[in-house]
This record gives C-alpha cells, sequence and structure tokens, in this order.
C-alpha cells in the first residue's frame, strides 16, 4: 500500500494568494486563491509592493481555509512546499517565510518549488495517465517556454521569448485596444467576434533558434496599426483586431510545438501556464495535435492560473527524489527552470 503523503503547498508568486492540500501528488483535497485582480485593474497591473502588502493580510487565512476544508491538520501534514522562484521578489519572501516558520514549528521538511514546475505539474492532477517524457509548452504573462519534461523535476529548454511574453504581449495590446487588465481572458473573449483574418499581423520567426519566441514585434504592429487609423480618422474595429492579433500569437505557439513534438519524437504535448486557458489556443492545439497523432494535455482554467494545487503536485515529486531545503531558502525571482538552490 501506497505511503499517504500530503503536501502543504503555498503560492505567492505574483498577485495570487493560495495555499491547498495535495495528496500524492495527484489528488488535490483543498485549493484556496485570493485572487487580488480586482485591486490591480485600478493600476492597470500588478503593482509589486501592494501585491506583497496583501500577501502579508491574507497568507495566513488561505493556509487556515486549505487545512480546513482539506479536513486535515498541520501535524497531519509530511511536508511544506512552497515557491521560491522566480517572480517578484517581495511577494515571494512572504511565501517562503511563511513556510519556513511552519516547518521551523512543526519539524516538517521544506521543499522549494519552481513557479513554471508547479504549471507544468497542474497538467498531472486531472490527467492521471500523464506520464514523461512529454513536451510543454508554458504560457503566462511572464513566460514562455518550450520544455522537454524528461522526468519529474527534470527538464530541458529548447525554445523561449527573446522579449515579451505572451502573456505580456495579451495585456500591452488588450489596454491599447480599451480592454483593459486582465487582457487574455478580455482579448479572448472580444476575439469571438471579430475577423482573424481581418488585418495580417506579422508571425516572428527566429532563424538560429526555431523554436524560441518574439513577440514585441507583433505587439508594437499592433499599435502601430491604432495609430495609424486613428491619423487617418479610420474606426478602429477592437474585435478584429483582438482576433487578428490572437491569431497570429497562436499560430506562432501551435506551430512551434507541433514541429518541436515531431522532431523529437513525442506523441505526448501538454500546455500550462495563464494563457493554457486560451480557448483559440487549446481549440488549434487540439485540432494540431489530433491531425498529427499526438496525444493533447491540458490543465482546466483554473489550474492554469496561479494556484497552490500545482505547488503541491510539483513539490510531491521534488519530496520523493529527496528535495529537502533549509532555512537559508530565500527568494530567487529569475530562477531559471532546471536550475536548483
Amino acid at each position: 500500500m501506497q505511503e499517504e503523503i500530503l503536501i502543504l503547498a503555498i503560492e505567492s508568486s505574483c498577485d495570487e494568494t493560495a495555499a491547498a492540500v495535495v495528496k500524492n501528488g495527484r489528488e488535490v483535497l483543498s485549493n484556496v486563491i485570493f485572487t487580488q485582480i480586482a485591486l490591480h485593474t485600478l493600476y492597470g497591473g500588478v503593482v509589486p509592493e501592494i501585491a506583497s502588502r496583501k500577501h502579508i493580510e491574507k497568507m495566513n487565512q488561505v493556509i487556515e481555509s486549505a487545512l480546513f476544508e482539506a479536513k486535515v491538520t498541520l501535524d497531519e501534514i509530511t511536508a511544506i512546499g512552497v515557491t521560491y522562484g522566480p517572480g517578484l521578489v517581495g511577494a515571494l519572501l512572504v511565501g517562503v517565510a511563511e513556510a519556513k516558520a511552519i516547518c521551523f514549528a512543526k519539524k516538517k521538511p521544506l521543499v522549494g518549488v519552481h513557479h513554471i514546475e508547479g504549471h507544468i505539474s497542474a497538467n498531472f492532477i486531472e490527467n492521471q495517465d500523464l506520464e514523461p517524457p512529454f513536451l510543454c509548452l508554458i504560457v503566462s504573462g511572464g513566460h514562455t517556454h518550450l520544455a522537454l519534461v524528461k522526468d519529474y523535476g527534470e527538464y530541458e529548454i529548447i525554445g523561449k521569448t527573446r522579449d515579451d511574453a505572451a502573456g505580456e504581449a495579451y495585456d500591452k495590446v488588450a489596454r491599447a485596444i480599451g480592454l483593459g487588465y486582465p487582457g487574455g481572458p478580455k482579448i479572448d473573449k472580444v476575439a469571438k467576434e471579430g475577423n482573424p483574418n481581418a488585418i495580417i499581423f506579422p508571425r516572428a520567426v527566429i532563424e538560429d533558434a526555431p523554436y524560441d519566441f518574439s513577440f514585441s514585434g507583433v505587439k508594437s504592429a499592433v499599435l502601430n496599426y491604432i495609430n495609424a487609423c486613428q491619423m487617418k480618422k479610420i474606426p478602429i474595429e477592437t474585435a478584429d483586431i483582438a482576433a487578428s492579433f490572437q491569431a497570429a500569437v497562436v499560430e506562432v505557439l501551435v506551430e512551434h510545438s507541433i514541429r518541436a513534438a515531431k522532431e523529437y519524437k513525442l506523441d505526448k504535448l501538454a500546455i500550462a501556464g495563464g494563457v493554457a486557458s486560451n480557448s483559440e489556443l487549446r481549440s488549434r492545439m487540439a485540432e494540431a495535435c489530433k491531425k498529427e497523432g499526438i496525444r493533447f494535455y491540458y490543465p482546466s482554467s483554473g489550474l492554469c492560473t496561479d494556484n497552490a494545487a500545482m505547488i503541491g503536485a510539483a513539490a510531491y515529486y521534488e519530496y520523493q527524489k529527496g528535495t529537502r531545503h533549509g532555512w537559508d531558502l530565500n527568494a530567487i525571482p529569475n530562477l531559471k527552470l532546471g536550475e536548483r538552490k
């Protein structure tokens, strides 16, 4: 009989204060999230200092709620998993300090988790048949990576963005066309009413790195198009701009991913991160995978955005490998995937 391993996970890398209890890496007993979106919407984006203060206010509450919903006590928890990078340094420090305090008080093992590893691991929660190796496209506001998942906790980055992440481009374009923050869900919704072929925006190709991404160009092209329309007093069709921009981004994400899966002879492809909840990306990727005979995996929308359940899943596999961190664990805002403290 498998030993029951309960991970209390803490996530505070950006503007979500989250705690979860995860059993044996795949079963979520609780997943509590306090979101700050409404607060940061007032400023058009995340304000790091405000995010850190809110984490301090809410951290104990979300942990207590997670334990209550899971019907467990701290004494029953096997280990504490916490995001220690990458992210906003002040926000990360709140979670890391909380995790270390609990581990010290309750004499529990401390397991630091890479935030992107957490996003990848979100796929394990609802896809019980998913096992490495597979290819994973991670797309969020701060990251766009193509990663070979060789084993649990073992990754090779074969492609990444040279400038703006996909989600970052979504936010900037959404602001430019008057949709506001957060941009991803709003563009996805408005794009359904537009014509994706109305405007041809550029698709960046990097010759010496075929799996790398660049979204600064398409973002600039959208801004230039809007400026040109305003100068010529041409009506701006918001839905058409949103649909055409999204078509350009999704086409590149899908094309790179499918080409990499075929080259590396992988028959499993997963997506992760906040932009992985985008309906157009899911639809186009599913269509492309079906055509190529590739099994396609993705988390539900609630597990795409920042949450602690994904951190708990990642922490479980790190714990099983023997990963333990000491009291010197620190927040590392620019932590690279595969890099160890």
